[in-house]
């Protein structure tokens, strides 16, 4: 097999839409009988996956893969930043952590991992026919481009063409390209092949005098206007409007508390799209309410949230309601808090040693410590009333958790996942809903508990319903960008 052609989307600014166009492009190319793999050299995201040989990697590339019918795999993204505060980040390299890092510090190192971004992309590149490369924030971020190993410093190293995109919906959209290009060098405005303008709303025909005055100053041709698509695909955890939901008004209330580092959003998804369950975040006690279901999600700083659980007056609401019956799941960190102590010997979770004090709810003990698990895994449900549900999904956590409780699940070898104690359920397994038998397990106790009839609601499975996803985004961006450029600007013709 020849070595890969490759194309690069760049973006004016984080939130341009680089991660959905880079999926529909893998989806596109696909369906043209292409092999088409992601690539983004560095990655800051807090939604991870883990992949089958038990490594890291940001989720952004995962949704870009299963929109390519691709395994993800750890070359797609070779270094995963999980910020841990405002100025640090925890460094995955390779799927492996390699340690927390003040920005300040990994600013003045990253060069050092080029090789590390260059084995990846070279080994994908001899298996794949095209590789979508995904840029990061803007190109035009003059600050930082002396050390850029993710924009046109990429771009550069792997002789990459770039689609540069605009996003019109935030407004200023013909200064947000002209100004990027100006601001780059000559030599890296030679790279760029196309302006595309996307999330547009309206006639595309009023835009007209617009797209030929900027063609005329930028010297670049306008490749594309997207039009603002409605998709359900997974999107970037800082930016996702899903996070925004705030009222869920089918007849089970679904409220995800909303944790200042949040991480892994994406488990809850599955349940947004079932039509009995209102799913929302929330972020005090007054946006709580009453609901049906308490959701505690992921995070990459269990003790942290814990604390901003507790001083926020989301503990004692969330308390009282248990009390009452109402049912709650903690998921990983989660999973974590809702336990009688969390221990931070060493401090390697909240950088000093500490005990803590859990919600109290589970009969369960976390020791924290270096070390991460990271697996793929499968379970079924041990837990009245999800009890034989299948469960496909991943371990991806620091600390140890000793459970006396009854386990949520059981592993195929018989060992136990989980605690349950009432109405309150905890687990390790991120993904746990995608194969669909404990989202509907789950509606259809919510819904009995109310009296409500859950036979008439048919949900579609979780990998189907993925699919059309992908395919109606794929199609409104062929629809709405010149192909015959974007396989041109790969020296290639199109299929």
């Amino acid at each position: 097999m020849s070595r890969a052609k490759c194309i690069m989307v760049q973006g004016t600014m984080s939130g341009a839409g680089k991660s959905l166009l880079c999926a529909a492009l893998c989806r596109i190319f696909a369906q043209d009988g292409l092999r088409a793999v992601p690539f983004k050299s560095q990655n800051m995201a807090l939604n991870s996956f883990v992949t089958k040989d038990g490594l890291e990697m940001g989720r952004a590339q995962v949704v870009q893969a299963q929109a390519a019918g691709v395994e993800p795999d750890v070359r797609m993204n070779p270094i995963l930043l999980k910020p841990s505060s405002d100025v640090g980040s925890q460094v995955i390299v390779n799927g492996e952590v390699r340690g927390q890092m003040k920005a300040s510090e990994y600013f003045r190192t990253k060069r050092q991992l080029v090789p590390d971004i260059l084995k990846a992309y070279d080994s994908l590149a001899e298996e794949a026919d095209v590789i979508v490369i995904e840029g990061a924030g803007s190109p035009a971020e003059i600050n930082l481009k002396s050390e850029d190993i993710v924009n046109m410093g990429l771009a550069e190293m792997v002789d990459a063409p770039v689609l540069l995109v605009g996003d019109i919906d935030r407004g200023g959209v013909f200064a947000q390209l002209y100004g990027t290009v100006e601001l780059l060098e000559e030599k890296e405005r030679r790279r760029i092949k196309g302006l595309v303008i996307n999330k547009f709303r309206g006639d595309v025909e009023i835009l007209r005098p617009g797209l030929l005055m900027l063609e005329e100053k930028t010297h670049l041709p306008v490749v594309g206007v997207v039009p603002y698509l409605k998709v359900d695909i997974e999107d970037e955890d800082s930016l996702s409007q899903r996070l925004e939901m705030r009222d869920g008004k089918k007849p089970q209330d679904a409220a995800i508390i909303r944790l200042p580092h949040l991480s892994n959003f994406t488990d809850f998804m599955p349940l947004e799209q079932h039509p009995l369950l209102g799913v929302r975040y929330v972020s005090n006690a007054h946006e709580l309410g009453a609901p049906d279901l308490i959701l505690l999600p992921g995070t990459k700083n269990t003790v942290d949230d814990l604390l901003w659980l507790r001083q926020c007056g989301l503990e004692t609401a969330l308390l009282k309601l248990a009390a009452k019956g109402t049912p709650v799941l903690g998921v990983c960190g989660g999973y974590q808090m809702l336990g009688q102590t969390l221990d931070d010997p060493t401090g390697s979770e909240s950088g000093r040693p500490q005990t803590l004090r859990g919600l109290g709810l589970l009969p369960t003990r976390t020791v924290f410590s270096e070390q991460k698990r990271r697996a793929q895994v499968k379970a079924t449900a041990a837990a009245a009333p999800f009890a034989g549900a299948g469960l496909e999904g991943y371990e991806i956590h620091t600390g140890v958790t000793e459970a006396e409780g009854e386990p949520f699940a059981h592993y195929p070898d018989g060992g136990r996942e989980g605690c349950v104690q009432g109405n309150v359920f905890g687990t390790y397994l991120h993904g746990l809903f995608d194969t669909g038998t404990l989202t509907e397990a789950l509606a259809g106790w919510l819904c009995r508990r109310k009296g409500i009839d859950p036979s008439d609601a048919a949900l579609i499975p979780m990998e189907e319903y993925r699919r059309q996803q992908f395919d109606i985004l794929a199609d409104g961006v062929r629809g709405a960008l010149d192909m015959d450029a974007v396989y041109a600007a790969m020296g290639m013709e199109r299929r």
